[in-house]
């Protein structure tokens, strides 16, 4: 079963409105955005076709044309980005190789073995690249010496430690939830199959997990996070249910997608944080991006390079942001085919929301629905004993007995919530001017108009919006980056590391 997609028919008007989309996006980080989005205002086709729109159309017409613009970033700059969803394919155990131009998987070694002998390879004609070569005993230096091997015919590798039973087990039991949960991530416009991906590449759809720097859940936020969440929402926030978490995941990745006009960078703020990504954006512009897009894929690869070549000497030129946060995008993105493979081989279900108005017993459950323990507990993974006041159960079926229905996502988005969400993503500001009081004034103005709406995904909105802004005004982050941008004590760090670089490497390109 493929992920559902809403229906959108495509009329003359919407196919005009879908044609500005691209130069809307590109006015929210292209240095004349005022112009574009001025020239855009002018035609009186374009302002009936977006009158003739609806909200709802709206939303999935952005989104859909940012993630399509995220694609053919990915494909320009990170071609071999299908390779990962084999790391979380094949059990633990062993290393994959793939091609970094395309992605084609080229072998697969165990972690302990004879790989001249012992690997499965997708591209036999490699094999006898390892013949009559003694490999070092060491796992790392070996898994860089195969490399190195393999690159002298297959071109540009890449390699990693195979993850597939940190997703099997889950997949199993949770992988009928995906369709409903990718109406989650719809509703908030996030393109289903990313964020499923995302929850998959974190926490191998698992509820409970909890990482060793104790992010826990769905999308994997520290324990601290959370908390900050609980006390801002109005409703009990049970971090280790799927469920509940999928919707604060969704609306905190369209709210960063919003600030960059790209679910590439917004995906990276999640893991490395936005300061490390403002100094990715910051580093690509210098060498000359053209869009945040560009900024982001040139600043990467500036860093990886300079880490390769001088692994202590530069960090005032990218802080903290390393191997992982260099391809963390990219696995998001290489494994939304193993998100549709997943639902194409799980029989699909139902999940209903109940708001309790008391705490109901895990043994009250069982009496009323006469599903088992375990049952349940797929639905709850964070139910022990019983669900508190105040929070969710979740089931297969409605049963009022144990509250009101907040399965928002069974039902159409309420007018007004589309509306602000609508207005929302159109958000014209550059990503440095997120961390300003304007833009915290305007995003204070949304947070109250989500409320407003009185709806589950308003409420969310809004929970998520007073976090973000939370943040912006504690982290530091503004005052961090503006000194970054103005240092001339970073600017001459990286002019001498874009020379060590093109001396060691050749043009920086952010191909390679």
């Amino acid at each position: 079963m493929q992920i559902r997609r809403p229906t959108i028919h495509r009329s003359a008007a919407l196919a005009v409105v879908l044609a500005a989309l691209p130069a809307l996006s590109a006015a929210q980080t292209h240095p004349t955005a005022v112009q574009a989005r001025a020239s855009l205002e002018t035609p009186t086709e374009a302002s009936a076709a977006i009158g003739a729109t609806s909200s709802v159309e709206l939303v999935q017409l952005r989104t859909q044309a940012r993630f399509q613009d995220d694609l053919k970033a990915m494909q320009t700059f990170r071609p071999g980005y299908t390779f990962w969803q084999h790391v979380f394919k094949i059990p633990d155990g062993s290393v994959a190789y793939g091609s970094a131009s395309d992605g084609r998987l080229l072998a697969v070694f165990p972690a302990r073995g004879d790989w001249s002998n012992d690997g499965v390879w997708g591209d036999p004609t490699l094999k006898s690249l390892l013949a009559n070569h003694s490999l070092s005993n060491r796992l790392a230096d070996r898994r860089d010496e195969v490399a190195h091997l393999l690159q002298q015919s297959a071109g540009p590798v890449v390699h990693n430690a195979t993850r597939g039973l940190f997703v099997a087990p889950n997949a199993d039991r949770y992988g009928r939830f995906l369709e409903e949960w990718g109406r989650i991530y719809e509703r908030f416009g996030v393109p289903a199959e990313l964020g499923l991906a995302q929850g998959l590449v974190e926490s191998g759809l698992n509820g409970t997990v909890t990482s060793e720097a104790r992010a826990i859940g769905f999308c994997q936020w520290l324990a601290g996070n959370w908390n900050t969440l609980k006390r801002l929402s109005p409703h009990v926030i049970e971090g280790y249910n799927q469920t509940t978490q999928a919707p604060y995941c969704a609306a905190y990745l369209t709210i960063l997608a919003t600030k960059y006009g790209s679910f590439i960078p917004a995906l990276s703020e999640h893991h490395a944080g936005g300061t490390n990504v403002g100094r990715m954006l910051s580093n690509g512009e210098r060498l000359g991006g053209q869009d945040v897009r560009e900024y982001y894929f040139l600043g990467a690869a500036f860093t990886r390079d300079i880490r390769t070549i001088a692994p202590r000497s530069y960090s005032t030129v990218y802080g903290t942001y390393g191997p992982r946060s260099f391809y963390y995008a990219e696995m998001i993105f290489g494994n939304t085919p193993r998100v549709r493979q997943i639902l194409e081989t799980q029989k699909q279900v139902h999940i209903y929301a109940m708001r309790t108005t008391r705490a109901v017993p895990l043994a009250d459950v069982a009496r009323r629905t006469k599903l088992s323990t375990d049952e349940i507990r797929r639905y709850n993974p964070a139910l022990v004993r019983s669900v508190p006041i105040g929070a969710t159960l979740y089931l297969p079926v409605y049963n009022q007995a144990f509250g009101a229905d907040v399965s928002f996502w069974h039902r159409p988005a309420p007018a007004a919530f589309a509306e602000v969400l609508s207005e929302f993503v159109a958000m014209d500001r550059r990503p440095e001017e997120w961390d300003t009081p304007a833009v915290v004034t305007e995003l204070r103005g949304f947070e109250r108009r989500f409320r407003a709406t009185k709806s589950e995904e308003g409420t969310v909105m809004a929970t998520m919006l007073a976090y973000v802004i939370q943040e912006i005004q504690t982290s530091g982050r503004g005052r961090i980056l503006d000194e970054f941008r103005h240092s001339a004590e970073v600017k001459r760090q990286f002019d001498q590391a874009v020379l060590e670089i093109k001396a060691a490497f050749g043009p920086l390109d952010g191909s390679r």
